[in-house]
């Protein structure tokens, strides 16, 4: 479960967010690619925009889903 005291530093402010657990595996992108990117140097992934519609909701709702570590949360600020 991801803890938001470790969240990444590029993440924008908002709901979702990604922590130091993101291991760049990309799925989230390829979820969601409208609101998840990986960094530059492919060391981890970040929230690039929150969700101002039900359909951007519900693709990040599904990028954290897919997170096979669970580095994905939706509980930040």
């Amino acid at each position: 479960m991801a803890k938001k005291e470790n969240k990444v530093a590029k993440n924008v402010p908002g709901a979702y967010y990604v922590d130091s657990e993101c291991i760049a595996c990309g799925m989230c992108h390829e979820v969601a690619p409208d609101y998840f990117k990986l960094d530059d140097e492919g060391s981890s992934a970040y929230v690039t925009k929150q969700p101002d519609t039900e359909d951007g909701k519900t693709a990040c709702a599904e990028a954290m889903k897919s997170c096979p570590v669970e580095a994905i949360g939706d509980d930040g600020e």
